[in-house]
């Protein structure tokens, strides 16, 4: 592997890494405020946002 293709694997990773969190952030910021409840396999839970 020569030098110029290690920067681009650095690089690569690193655009990925941002991609991931972002979509992270962007899904953390738009769940609703308030009470969820749902419904399993071990029974009701209910949590406060």
């Amino acid at each position: 592997m020569n030098r110029n293709s290690g920067l681009y694997l650095v690089i690569g990773a690193l655009v990925v890494v941002v991609v991931g969190l972002g979509a992270y952030i962007f899904h953390e910021e738009s769940k609703p405020e308030g009470i969820e409840m749902s419904m399993g396999k071990n029974g009701v839970s209910i949590e406060q946002n």
